[in-house]
This record gives C-alpha cells, structure tokens and sequence, in this order.
C-alpha cells in the first residue's frame, strides 16, 4: 500500500518508512526487507532511503531497534501490571513469544547474524539490558536475568523452529509457550 506523495519533515520519512519496512518483514520476512521494497511501498526513492538509513542493514537494525523499543515498553508495562496484582504472568510471556513471532523479531535477528550484521544487534541488546535493569530495581534476590535469557531464547527459538521441532515430537505448537510460562512462575515464585 503506497501513501500519497506528500513533504514529510526527517522524522516523519524514517517513521513511515520503519511502519512499511515492519508490515514487509511481518508479511514476506527480513529477506525482503531491502530499500527498494520499502522505497517502493511508501512511494519513495531508494535514494531517499539510502539518505535516511545509508543502506539495507542500517535499515534492518533501526527496525530492529524499533521493535525492540516498543516491546520492551509493553513488557516493562506488563510487569508493572503484574507486580500491582492487575495481570498475570502469561500476559509477559505472550508478549514476549509474539514480538519474536508474530512480530517478526526473531527472524530478522536470525536474518541479521546470519547476513554478518551482528553489530546492528547491539542497539537492541542495550535496549534488553536497560529493561532488565529497570524491572531488577526494588527487586533483590530476583533472577530478573536470568528469566530475561530463558524467555528471551525460548522466543527467538520458538520463532524459528517451534512449531517443526513441536509436531515432530508430537507436543501441542505451543509446547514452548507453556514451558517458558511454567518456568517464569517457577522462578519468580508465584
């Protein structure tokens, strides 16, 4: 779906452009995430992009650091709720397995490390170690860590190979889902 040329001011090109890059990721995958995709979708140059992201990667690891950003905010709001008594702990791991999922995370991190981006994940490591450190504050002796690394990896393998892995060995496809939810209340005790 083009959007009408129209002037956009600098923040206004790379947000349109990240949207349209995020809905090619979660609809064809992060091979398709190239600057012409996205230039073509938004109604852009490729040029224009290469101005505002100086190349495919820089591209991939903004959209990377985007989903990042905005996941680790409703994770940070999820626990929130669940430490008030308003959610429970599945709310946080259904966040977490669908921003690897269904939000395309897992795959382009995979796509990145793969294609020798690896650098371009720094930005949204440092993003996962600010949230950790915000949700360990006021919380001794909790393995926030260590249930971050759980989480965090039984979503980006769950994302790739979850639902293969599951049917060969005839578990349900959201064996991985429930085993990481039954670990989370066991480590966090509750």
């Amino acid at each position: 779906m083009s959007i009408s040329r129209q002037r956009l001011n600098q923040s206004e090109s790379r947000s349109v452009a990240l949207e349209a890059a995020r809905r090619i990721l979660i609809d064809k995958g992060p091979q398709a995430v190239t600057l012409k995709a996205v230039a073509a979708e938004i109604g852009r140059t490729h040029a224009n992009l290469l101005h505002h992201f100086g190349s495919a990667a820089g591209l991939q690891a903004e959209l990377a650091r985007t989903i990042a950003d905005r996941v680790n905010a409703a994770i940070a709001e999820a626990v929130q709720r669940f430490r008030e008594g308003r959610s429970a702990p599945k709310e946080i791991v259904d966040l977490v397995f669908d921003a690897f999922d269904r939000e395309g995370a897992g795959a382009l991190a995979a796509w990145m490390i793969l294609n020798g981006n690896k650098e371009a994940l720094n930005p949204v490591l440092g993003a996962i170690h600010d949230l950790v450190d915000r949700l360990a504050q006021g919380q001794p002796g909790r393995p926030v860590p260590e249930v971050t690394l759980s989480l965090i990896l039984g979503a980006v393998g769950d994302s790739l190979l979850g639902q293969p892995i599951a049917q060969a060995l005839g578990l349900p496809g959201d064996a991985a889902r429930r085993l990481a939810l039954e670990t989370l209340v066991r480590q966090l005790g509750c």
